[in-house]
Protein backbone atom coordinates (compact mmCIF):
# COMPACT_ATOMS: atom_id res chain seq x y z
CA UNK A 1 0.00 0.00 0.00
CA UNK A 2 1.44 3.98 -0.54
CA UNK A 3 0.21 6.12 1.51
CA UNK A 4 -0.52 8.40 -1.15
CA UNK A 5 -1.91 12.01 0.76
CA UNK A 6 -1.59 14.36 -2.57
CA UNK A 7 0.49 12.56 -4.36
CA UNK A 8 -0.30 10.50 -7.39
CA UNK A 9 -0.07 6.78 -7.73
CA UNK A 10 2.48 4.29 -9.39
CA UNK A 11 0.42 3.54 -12.84
CA UNK A 12 0.33 7.38 -14.15
CA UNK A 13 3.62 7.97 -13.10
CA UNK A 14 5.26 5.14 -14.90
CA UNK A 15 3.00 6.00 -17.78
CA UNK A 16 4.06 9.49 -17.82
CA UNK A 17 7.56 8.71 -17.08
CA UNK A 18 7.77 6.36 -20.03
CA UNK A 19 6.25 9.53 -22.28
CA UNK A 20 8.68 11.85 -20.90
CA UNK A 21 6.37 14.04 -19.34
CA UNK A 22 7.40 15.17 -15.96
CA UNK A 23 5.14 15.50 -13.34
CA UNK A 24 5.44 19.18 -12.79
CA UNK A 25 4.76 19.78 -16.37
CA UNK A 26 1.37 17.23 -15.84
CA UNK A 27 0.81 19.87 -13.24
CA UNK A 28 0.78 22.98 -14.73
CA UNK A 29 -0.91 21.62 -18.10
CA UNK A 30 -4.91 22.24 -16.67
CA UNK A 31 -3.48 25.71 -16.04
CA UNK A 32 -2.47 26.17 -19.40
CA UNK A 33 -5.55 24.49 -20.47
CA UNK A 34 -8.12 27.36 -18.74
CA UNK A 35 -5.83 30.06 -19.87
CA UNK A 36 -6.17 29.31 -23.52
CA UNK A 37 -10.01 28.86 -22.68
CA UNK A 38 -9.76 32.26 -21.38
CA UNK A 39 -8.21 33.32 -24.83
CA UNK A 40 -10.95 31.69 -27.07
CA UNK A 41 -14.03 32.93 -25.00
CA UNK A 42 -12.35 36.59 -25.78
CA UNK A 43 -11.78 35.34 -29.18
CA UNK A 44 -8.38 35.35 -29.33
CA UNK A 45 -7.47 32.85 -32.35
CA UNK A 46 -3.61 33.13 -31.91
CA UNK A 47 -1.28 33.72 -28.82
CA UNK A 48 2.09 34.03 -28.34
CA UNK A 49 4.31 32.40 -25.68
CA UNK A 50 5.13 35.35 -23.82
CA UNK A 51 0.99 36.06 -24.01
CA UNK A 52 0.09 32.71 -22.96
CA UNK A 53 2.79 32.60 -19.92
CA UNK A 54 1.53 35.78 -18.63
CA UNK A 55 -2.12 34.71 -18.66
CA UNK A 56 -1.09 31.37 -16.85
CA UNK A 57 0.98 32.88 -14.58
CA UNK A 58 4.63 31.09 -15.63
CA UNK A 59 7.42 32.53 -17.71
CA UNK A 60 7.50 32.04 -20.97
CA UNK A 61 10.82 29.25 -21.17
CA UNK A 62 8.70 26.98 -18.89
CA UNK A 63 5.92 27.40 -21.05
CA UNK A 64 7.46 26.56 -24.03
CA UNK A 65 9.82 23.38 -22.25
CA UNK A 66 6.30 22.18 -21.11
CA UNK A 67 4.76 22.65 -24.12
CA UNK A 68 7.59 21.33 -26.13
CA UNK A 69 6.89 18.02 -24.43
CA UNK A 70 3.51 17.63 -26.17
CA UNK A 71 5.39 17.90 -29.69
CA UNK A 72 3.67 21.18 -29.83
CA UNK A 73 6.29 24.67 -30.49
CA UNK A 74 4.14 27.05 -32.24
CA UNK A 75 5.02 28.59 -35.18
CA UNK A 76 7.95 31.51 -35.49
CA UNK A 77 6.87 34.83 -35.48
CA UNK A 78 3.38 34.03 -35.51
CA UNK A 79 2.81 32.33 -31.86
CA UNK A 80 0.22 29.44 -30.99
CA UNK A 81 -3.39 28.54 -32.28
CA UNK A 82 -5.38 28.82 -29.64
CA UNK A 83 -8.08 26.47 -30.67
CA UNK A 84 -5.84 23.95 -31.46
CA UNK A 85 -3.73 23.48 -28.65
CA UNK A 86 -5.97 23.39 -26.65
CA UNK A 87 -7.31 20.41 -28.16
CA UNK A 88 -3.87 19.08 -27.62
CA UNK A 89 -3.67 19.98 -24.08
CA UNK A 90 -7.23 18.39 -23.54
CA UNK A 91 -6.41 15.08 -25.33
CA UNK A 92 -3.54 15.18 -23.25
CA UNK A 93 -4.96 15.52 -19.81
CA UNK A 94 -7.76 12.91 -21.28
CA UNK A 95 -10.86 15.63 -21.26
CA UNK A 96 -11.65 14.90 -25.05
CA UNK A 97 -13.84 12.04 -23.30
CA UNK A 98 -16.35 12.34 -20.47
CA UNK A 99 -15.40 10.50 -16.92
CA UNK A 100 -18.11 9.56 -15.03
CA UNK A 101 -17.79 10.95 -11.37
CA UNK A 102 -19.43 9.71 -8.09
CA UNK A 103 -18.84 11.99 -4.95
CA UNK A 104 -19.11 10.21 -1.23
CA UNK A 105 -20.30 12.32 1.32
CA UNK A 106 -22.95 14.78 0.74
CA UNK A 107 -22.75 17.06 3.67
CA UNK A 108 -22.08 20.50 2.95
CA UNK A 109 -19.02 20.42 0.77
CA UNK A 110 -20.47 17.31 -1.07
CA UNK A 111 -23.35 19.11 -1.68
CA UNK A 112 -21.89 22.06 -3.01
CA UNK A 113 -19.68 20.08 -5.43
CA UNK A 114 -22.58 18.15 -7.04
CA UNK A 115 -23.84 21.37 -7.89
CA UNK A 116 -20.96 23.18 -9.32
CA UNK A 117 -21.89 23.56 -13.10
CA UNK A 118 -18.01 23.91 -14.10
CA UNK A 119 -17.23 19.44 -13.74
CA UNK A 120 -19.75 18.96 -16.84
CA UNK A 121 -17.94 21.52 -19.64
CA UNK A 122 -14.42 20.10 -18.45
CA UNK A 123 -15.39 16.88 -19.49
CA UNK A 124 -16.56 15.17 -15.80
CA UNK A 125 -19.70 13.96 -15.54
CA UNK A 126 -21.55 13.06 -12.17
CA UNK A 127 -23.32 10.07 -12.22
CA UNK A 128 -24.19 9.68 -8.52
CA UNK A 129 -24.20 10.92 -5.03
CA UNK A 130 -24.15 8.50 -1.98
CA UNK A 131 -23.81 8.90 1.97
CA UNK A 132 -23.86 6.63 4.60
CA UNK A 133 -26.73 8.19 6.10
CA UNK A 134 -29.66 6.61 5.34
CA UNK A 135 -31.85 9.76 6.42
CA UNK A 136 -30.88 11.65 3.48
CA UNK A 137 -30.87 8.92 0.70
CA UNK A 138 -33.55 9.56 -1.74
CA UNK A 139 -32.84 13.70 -1.31
CA UNK A 140 -32.40 15.61 -4.03
CA UNK A 141 -29.62 17.46 -5.21
CA UNK A 142 -29.56 19.13 -8.46
CA UNK A 143 -30.93 16.40 -11.00
CA UNK A 144 -29.75 13.57 -8.77
CA UNK A 145 -30.84 11.46 -5.90
CA UNK A 146 -28.52 10.38 -3.12
CA UNK A 147 -27.87 6.66 -2.38
CA UNK A 148 -26.88 4.76 -0.53
CA UNK A 149 -23.22 3.63 0.44
CA UNK A 150 -24.29 0.27 -0.07
CA UNK A 151 -24.86 0.72 -3.66
CA UNK A 152 -21.54 1.61 -4.19
CA UNK A 153 -20.30 -1.61 -6.27
CA UNK A 154 -23.64 -1.79 -8.56
CA UNK A 155 -22.90 1.95 -9.25
CA UNK A 156 -19.71 2.02 -10.13
CA UNK A 157 -19.53 -1.00 -12.18
CA UNK A 158 -23.51 -0.26 -14.04
CA UNK A 159 -21.63 3.76 -14.76
CA UNK A 160 -18.28 2.50 -15.56
CA UNK A 161 -17.21 5.23 -12.90
CA UNK A 162 -13.32 5.57 -12.73
CA UNK A 163 -13.30 8.84 -10.62
CA UNK A 164 -14.27 8.94 -6.84
CA UNK A 165 -14.61 12.01 -5.12
CA UNK A 166 -14.59 11.76 -1.01
CA UNK A 167 -15.84 14.61 1.04
CA UNK A 168 -16.48 13.18 4.03
CA UNK A 169 -15.48 13.52 7.38
CA UNK A 170 -11.78 12.36 8.17
CA UNK A 171 -12.49 9.47 10.36
CA UNK A 172 -14.54 7.86 7.85
CA UNK A 173 -12.38 8.72 5.01
CA UNK A 174 -10.25 5.46 4.63
CA UNK A 175 -12.86 3.28 5.03
CA UNK A 176 -14.68 4.84 1.99
CA UNK A 177 -11.48 5.04 0.45
CA UNK A 178 -11.55 1.47 0.60
CA UNK A 179 -14.61 0.63 -0.65
CA UNK A 180 -14.14 3.02 -3.80
CA UNK A 181 -10.94 0.79 -4.12
CA UNK A 182 -12.80 -2.37 -3.89
CA UNK A 183 -15.43 -1.40 -6.23
CA UNK A 184 -12.97 -0.34 -9.11
CA UNK A 185 -12.45 2.96 -8.93
CA UNK A 186 -9.10 3.63 -9.74
CA UNK A 187 -8.58 8.22 -9.39
CA UNK A 188 -9.61 9.38 -6.02
CA UNK A 189 -10.09 13.24 -5.09
CA UNK A 190 -9.89 13.27 -1.30
CA UNK A 191 -11.32 16.66 0.00
CA UNK A 192 -11.46 14.69 3.32
CA UNK A 193 -8.17 16.61 6.10
CA UNK A 194 -6.64 12.83 6.61
CA UNK A 195 -3.47 11.15 4.92
CA UNK A 196 -5.09 7.94 2.95
CA UNK A 197 -3.40 4.60 1.66
CA UNK A 198 -3.96 3.07 -1.79
CA UNK A 199 -2.52 0.25 -3.99
CA UNK A 200 0.06 1.56 -6.40
CA UNK A 201 -2.02 1.31 -9.15
CA UNK A 202 -4.43 3.99 -7.44
CA UNK A 203 -3.76 7.78 -8.40
CA UNK A 204 -4.88 10.30 -5.62
CA UNK A 205 -5.06 13.64 -5.21
CA UNK A 206 -6.11 15.75 -2.22
CA UNK A 207 -7.38 19.11 -1.50
CA UNK A 208 -7.02 20.40 1.95
CA UNK A 209 -8.78 24.27 2.48
CA UNK A 210 -7.75 24.24 5.67
CA UNK A 211 -3.62 23.98 4.64
CA UNK A 212 -3.97 26.01 1.91
CA UNK A 213 -5.99 29.10 4.44
CA UNK A 214 -3.35 28.52 7.44
CA UNK A 215 -0.88 29.33 4.48
CA UNK A 216 -2.33 32.34 3.45
CA UNK A 217 -2.58 33.10 7.23
CA UNK A 218 1.45 32.84 7.30
CA UNK A 219 1.57 34.83 4.41
CA UNK A 220 -1.02 37.76 5.76
CA UNK A 221 1.26 37.57 9.26
CA UNK A 222 4.49 37.81 7.08
CA UNK A 223 3.27 41.24 5.26
CA UNK A 224 1.79 42.58 8.20
CA UNK A 225 5.14 42.00 10.29
CA UNK A 226 6.91 43.80 7.32
CA UNK A 227 4.24 46.65 6.91
CA UNK A 228 5.08 47.03 11.10
CA UNK A 229 8.50 47.30 10.43
CA UNK A 230 8.54 49.71 7.64
CA UNK A 231 6.05 52.07 9.74
CA UNK A 232 8.11 51.87 13.04
CA UNK A 233 11.50 52.22 10.85
CA UNK A 234 10.25 55.60 9.60
CA UNK A 235 8.32 56.46 12.71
Amino acid sequence: MTNAGGRKGGRARVERAERGIPEATVARLPVYLRALTALSDRDVTTASSEDLAVSAGVNSAKLRKDLSYLGTYGTRGVGYDVDYLRYQIAREIGLTQDWSVVIVGIGNLGHALANYSGFASRGFRVTALLDSDEARVGESVGDLHISSLDDLDEIVRSGSVSIGVIATPAAAAQIVCDRLVAAGVSSILNFAPALLSVPDHVDIRKVDLSIELQILAFHEQRKTGALTGIKAGTG
